[in-house]
């Protein structure tokens, strides 16, 4: 895999003595001193040495909790706030190997990974969901004034980094959000999502995903890592082995893939070789049955000697280590206690429990299972010594603190926010404009109809802003904002944003449909998709698709369908930019849906 070329200025982020010299970075800002990251390159002697001395400390029941990593938000909570005191006696009791860190602003995330640092024994391996960056660990929004209380870069998803065709992005992207995660203590990205979303029906992977080519997944996956480690990040291939072709959610349920090994080979495990091959340090397991390897439609993989032990170890060669998807999802959780799946997953080959319900359960039925001899003790022994190499790689050994002063100049920096500005700008994809609306122009009047949840409060904010800046539709006329819908929209709701519509000549309707995992909203209500689909009808429409890129199957009338692939406010500013003229369309979709559009379709404009 030909290596992007670094960028020239060098830095250090965390004082780190003792690993390989400082990475440059992006920012001008130091980078953490880590590495070797790859787990096919040898520890240095003092790593070797960390791993061995704190190994040899540690009882049986202290090596199991290594094994174990709890989830926890990242907002502020007193010491005694019973969520936060719960992961501070896991941490000094049970001597868990780390923390999962979800929702919270960035100064509160890493003040809080500093005190568990200072209570932990052995420095906590941190890891956090940062797809589409440490922006997903947006601060809070005070929804009277629509004021923000800050974040972190936000990113475009992965299906946007696709659809620009350069495939750079992803190790720019990559890059830019390892070094805002180390910036706050977090030391492992569970990305890059490197399924195939072959499935249109998906509603857990789809733009998580690069899109259906298994080649060209594999090839940006391969960037993202390198990315990752180049920004001092562990990086994780997920969802092994492969959960793009499946129509069930597995937060909610157990899906089926029903692929044979031959199309395993050359489909879903094509990604997960690149990754591997890349340095992925991680390989995340599915929470999905596979019969064809597995013989049965009811255990998780996750479960599965078979596919974490034979497929993931014997047949693809994975050095690095194994990480269990969330022990509290539907996928796994329906038919087995906390204490049956952490001892039947540590059985297949897992050697990081990621999120069981109760950490302390799951580490007593470890121990009690070697006490039995259900687990040998050599099983333990090799997954605990795993967990400490990341801990030693990562550099998290040595620093386990990070300075709130510098993470200032890292997090959200002009030069990360530029880049998630560029993927969206490349990203925007128009598929079809039958009536050759787009660009805007000449136009009298143009109407706006948002589609949103109720929980999306910022959607559309941004959009109408930009519209309003573009001088072709500034002018004479302007715009119409002729309404809002909500998924409980009424018939009589819809007449009334129908009035509103009056005599424009265009009707812009944006629908921001996010997949949010354990939820299914993937797609638009039927009774506002019959409404849009009718207006199209009658009426010239432009349909933006803010998310699901699938939406066009729901109102196959629209004349004008364009794609963001996100819910971002950069990618809101560049569909008004791209809608109005003001900046060019190049986008190329990653996917298929039969009958509407095939990969690699796009007009440029």
């Amino acid at each position: 895999m030909h290596r992007i070329r670094r960028a020239a200025a060098t830095f250090a982020l965390v004082a780190s003595a003792g690993c390989q010299a400082s990475r440059p970075s992006s920012t001008g800002v130091a980078a953490p001193d880590v590495g070797p990251l790859s787990p096919t390159v040898p520890l240095t002697d003092r790593q070797r040495r960390w791993v061995d001395s704190t190994l040899a400390s540690l009882s049986l029941r202290e090596r199991v909790g290594q094994m174990v990593m709890v989830w926890m938000l990242g907002d502020y909570t007193n010491v005694h706030d019973s969520s936060y005191a719960e992961v501070i006696r896991w941490v000094e009791r049970d001597g868990i190997g780390g923390v999962s860190m979800s929702l919270g602003t960035p100064i509160e995330v890493a003040a809080k990974l500093n005190d568990l640092q200072r209570r932990a024994r052995v420095p906590l391996l941190v890891s956090a969901d940062l797809e589409p960056g440490l922006g997903r660990l947006e601060g809070g929004l005070f929804a009277h004034y629509m004021l923000d209380a800050g974040s972190a870069t936000v990113f475009p998803p992965s299906m946007a980094m696709a659809a620009t065709g350069r495939d750079s992005d992803a190790y720019d992207v990559g890059r830019a959000i390892a070094e805002e995660g180390r910036a706050v203590g977090i030391h492992v990205n569970f990305a890059p999502v490197v399924d195939v979303n072959n499935n249109p029906f998906n509603p857990v992977i789809n733009t998580r995903s690069f899109g259906e080519d298994p080649r060209r997944v594999a090839r940006l996956s391969a960037n993202f890592v390198h990315g990752a480690m180049d920004g001092g990040q562990l990086a994780t291939a997920k969802h092994f082995p492969g959960h793009g072709d499946t129509d069930v959610d597995s937060h909610v349920g157990l899906p089926v893939v029903g692929a044979n090994m031959a199309r395993l080979d050359s489909v879903e495990l094509v990604p997960f070789k690149a990754a591997i091959a890349a340095g992925a340090s991680l390989v995340m397991t599915a929470h999905i049955a596979l019969p064809a390897v597995n013989g049965d439609s009811t255990t998780p993989a996750t479960l599965a000697p078979r596919i974490i032990t034979g497929l993931l170890r014997d047949s693809l060669h994975f050095r690095g280590v194994s990480i269990t998807d969330a022990m509290t999802m539907e996928g796994i959780g329906k038919g087995y206690t906390a204490e049956q799946s952490s001892v039947l997953a540590v059985k297949a080959g897992a050697e990081i429990l990621l999120k069981p319900s109760d950490a302390t359960r799951a580490i007593n039925a470890v121990v009690a299972a070697v006490d039995r001899g259900e687990i040998s003790r050599s099983r333990i022994d090799s997954a605990a010594r795993h967990m400490l190499e990341l801990k030693a790689r990562s550099g998290v050994a040595f620093a386990p603190q990070v300075s709130l002063e510098r993470l200032r100049e890292v997090v959200g920096s002009p030069a990360h926010r530029a880049i998630a500005a560029g993927v969206a700008r490349r990203a925007i994809t128009l598929l079809r404009d039958r009536d050759n609306l787009v660009p805007l122009r000449d136009l009298a009047r143009v109407a706006v109809v948002q589609y949103a949840p109720e929980t999306e409060i910022k959607a559309g904010r941004v959009f109408a802003a930009e519209l309003r800046r573009i001088p072709v539709l500034s002018g004479r006329g302007g715009t119409i904002q002729a309404g809002k819908i909500l998924p409980s929209a009424t018939p009589d709701a819809l007449a009334a944003v129908d009035r509103a519509i009056g005599e424009a000549e265009t009707v812009v309707v944006t629908a921001f449909v996010r997949r949010v995992e354990g939820e299914g909203r993937a797609a638009v209500p039927p009774q506002v998709a019959a409404w849009i689909d009718g207006l199209a009808a009658r009426r010239k429409v432009i349909l933006v698709a803010f998310g699901n890129p699938y939406l066009i199957r729901q109102m196959p009338n629209v004349g004008s369908y364009m794609l963001t692939y996100g819910v971002t406010d950069d990618l809101e500013r560049a569909a008004a930019r791209a809608l109005g003229g003001a900046a060019p369309i190049s986008g190329a979709v990653p996917v298929t849906l039969p009958g509407f559009f095939r990969a690699g379709d796009g007009i440029r404009r």
